[in-house]
């Protein structure tokens, strides 16, 4: 049988409450009567010593007759719920305060001596009694000699009786306990064990892949915390698989439609349904849809690198002015077929940032080849740099088509394209911003874009100033 948490909490609550028990019958039980022993020997003692010194010997000296000290005697006895004898070191009773018990006559076998060092002694005392008894005695003297002894005798059935309302009361006291600890335990089950029991099924139903479940505790302890953590996890992972089974519809549509290309122009060449003089021009787009199937692998390569841990990053200094101007002329042969220029804002002669200027260089790659892309004949593209609290402000601007407002917080995921962007742009793999949003994110840095539809969109990121600029 599978044991549960709160299984475990029932079986642990019983074994508490029948160790209780049976400690209260033994050790509490044992114990308390040895203290009610000891202390009332104590007390009878105490009595005895009082009785023997101020009463029993004045009989010896003759200024008292056994009469009147008995009758104050069993006044003693009746305080006391004890038996009060007086006997001559013989073993002759003299005086005893209990009438319903005739003895007279000596004690036989009476022996002093059996009491060894101590002043009391359990038992029948000489056969005299006919259930344990505890007896203590005190010796009479008179000028330092003994002339009798006083003894108290309580039946032990006295401090038995006494011993178990004391153990009726501990039971009681143990009854409430129990009571409490049941209330503790109805307070754990609504506070923690429901609270986990829904968390775990919550837990189960996500391994299954049920994100939709949420946990519904709102309390403010740790518990709710927990169960408010869980649920931001289950959003994160269905968020995730949702991205995931889109991340490979993309890949699977973009992959397929240039192998689609690829396979019906090879089978089209090599069944002759391409004439031969035509092929070359096939082969040509054979080509361009491989070169297409080769970027979109190494953009997902690069993608790849940035993963939970990051990318190793090369940090250096290096002048941002020049780095732009190099990337710019890069577009030379493509802004001279589109006649668009470039606009370099720059600030001062040299402007060095701390980064990695292989990634960098990417990043400003991307942004002004999307900015061509999307900017209309006989338009110009501004580069702009910024110096502000320790940092570069670098803008890549155009006065292209812009980006539609429901798609500027999209823009930033792996192969997203706009609507416009598919009709305009057949050869993009919509992984070029995803590239630079993580390569941006590496540095610490932050980017942001500012778009308006057919006005135009810019690119703003940062990057820190290196300390030799500083």
């Amino acid at each position: 049988m599978k044991r549960t948490l709160y299984l475990k909490l029932l079986i642990g609550y019983v074994i508490f409450g029948i160790l209780g028990f049976f400690t209260i019958a033994t050790f509490t039980s044992r114990q308390t009567l040895h203290y009610i022993k000891s202390d009332t020997i104590s007390n009878l003692y105490r009595e005895s010593n009082l009785l023997a010194g101020s009463y029993a010997s004045n009989y010896y000296r003759g200024t008292m007759t056994l009469e009147d000290i008995k009758l104050h005697f069993q006044a003693v006895a009746t305080y006391l719920d004890a038996d009060i004898w007086v006997i001559d070191d013989d073993g002759t009773i003299l005086i005893n305060t209990n009438e319903e018990i005739l003895l007279e006559g000596n004690i036989k076998n009476f022996d002093i001596s059996t009491f060894s060092s101590s002043y009391y002694q359990s038992g029948t005392f000489f056969n005299t009694f006919s259930e344990e008894t505890l007896s203590v005695f005190s010796p009479i003297t008179i000028n330092y000699k003994v002339r009798g002894y006083l003894l108290i005798h309580k039946p032990i059935t006295d401090l038995v009786l006494l011993k178990d309302g004391l153990i009726n009361i501990s039971y009681m006291t143990l009854a409430i306990i129990f009571l409490c600890a049941f209330v503790v335990l109805g307070l754990f089950t609504f506070t923690v064990y429901l609270p986990i029991r829904k968390i775990t099924q919550a837990a189960k139903e996500y391994s299954e892949g049920n994100f939709e479940t949420k946990i519904s505790i709102h309390s403010n302890d740790e518990i709710g915390y927990l169960a408010g953590s869980i649920n931001y996890m289950a959003t994160e992972l269905s968020t995730l698989e949702e991205d995931q089974r889109k991340f490979i519809a993309n890949v699977s549509h973009d992959f397929r439609s240039p192998l689609t290309s690829i396979k019906g122009y090879l089978e089209a060449i090599m069944d002759g349904t391409i004439p031969h003089e035509m092929q070359d021009k096939y082969l040509n787009i054979i080509l361009f849809e491989t070169e297409r199937l080769n970027k979109l692998t190494q953009s997902m390569l690069e993608l790849n690198k940035y993963g939970s841990k990051g990318s190793m990053l090369d940090i250096s200094s290096f002048d941002i002015n020049n780095t732009i101007k190099m990337v710019v002329q890069s577009f030379e042969g493509t802004c001279k077929k589109k006649k668009i220029s470039f606009e370099l804002i720059l600030t001062g002669h040299t402007s060095f940032v701390s980064a990695d200027m292989s990634k960098i260089q990417q990043v400003l790659y991307n942004l002004i080849d999307n900015a061509i892309k999307f900017s209309h004949s006989d338009s110009s593209i501004t580069v702009e740099t910024t110096e502000k609290n320790e940092k570069v402000f670098i803008s890549i601007k155009d006065t292209g088509i812009g980006i539609p407002k429901d798609s500027i917080k999209k823009i930033w995921e792996r192969f997203y394209k706009t609507d416009l962007s598919r009709g305009k742009d057949k050869r993009g793999t919509g992984l070029g911003l995803a590239i630079v949003k993580e390569i941006i994110s590496a540095h610490n840095e932050n980017i942001n874009v500012i778009s308006t539809e057919g006005v135009g969109t810019e690119f703003i990121f940062t990057l820190p100033l290196s300390k030799k600029e500083l």
